[in-house]
């Protein structure tokens, strides 16, 4: 584990800068996150860990533009997202930004590539036809799009969220606990598919986990402990983030 660096936020895809997050005021304030600065470098899969309480899911929520940060910066590739209204920010989370939650997020009374193509739907987007059959295709959906949510496995739905929110080109794609209600085989399928997104697309992943043997899978983790940067590893395994993560527990 290294200790954190200055973050380079020039040529991040998505980047915190003095982040500071308080919930509550007066003696019930609670500081989620105190002054986190730290760049998502384009094309890299990095993944957000701590214990519970840290911090690791208000960071990514305000670096989506889910949340609201109380002082400091966010910065969407060249654009700072700080300060923008709440219709600005839902035009960038449609527009540049994809999302894969734990609970899927499908709609039940549409069909498999009904919820694939619904955000360029929404924006008034035509999907780029060999990309939608490429992701089709590597995510063995070919006969599952027809289907509703409910006629799908877990698997098979958080594939169709992963078609989602691929198929637009995003800037970056947010992950939040994508394989946290999935069995073991569907979860490693679905951290596969976000690796060779990365390698095979230039796509930009950043999730957020608790899992070492998901984040074996990043190209980077970014540890938090109570609301601060405490340290990242480069090239992880999960020996390496277990150890981590036990290091951070004892000095807790």
């Amino acid at each position: 584990m290294t200790t954190h660096a200055p973050p380079q936020t020039s040529h991040a895809a998505v980047a915190a800068v003095d982040l500071v997050k308080v919930y509550g005021s007066g003696e019930t304030a609670v500081r989620a996150l105190d002054g986190v600065s730290v760049g998502f470098g384009r094309a890299e899969f990095t993944a957000i860990m701590g214990s519970s309480g840290s911090g690791k899911s208000t960071l990514m929520h305000c670096l989506a533009g889910l949340d609201t940060a109380t002082s400091g910066r966010v910065l969407l590739g060249g654009t700072e997202l700080t300060g923008q209204s709440d219709r600005t920010l839902t035009r960038v989370r449609r527009e540049r930004i994809g999302f894969v939650f734990q609970s899927f997020n499908l709609l039940p009374q549409l069909t498999a590539a009904q919820n694939i193509t619904l955000p360029l739907d929404l924006a008034g987007r035509q999907p780029d036809a060999e990309l939608l059959a490429h992701l089709v295709r590597v995510l063995g959906l070919g006969d599952r799009l027809n289907h509703r949510p409910s006629e799908l496995s877990g698997g098979q739905q958080q594939r169709v969220a992963l078609a989602r929110a691929l198929v637009a080109r995003p800037e970056v794609v947010f992950a939040d606990e994508p394989t946290g209600n999935l069995d073991s085989r569907s979860g490693a399928e679905v951290l596969t598919i976000l690796r060779d997104s990365v390698r095979d697309l230039g796509q930009t992943v950043v999730m957020v986990t608790h899992d070492p043997i998901a984040a074996a899978y990043a190209d980077r983790v970014v540890l938090l402990a109570d609301g601060r940067l405490a340290g990242e590893i480069d090239k992880p395994n999960q020996v390496s983030v277990t150890d981590a993560l036990r290091d951070l527990a004892a000095r807790a």
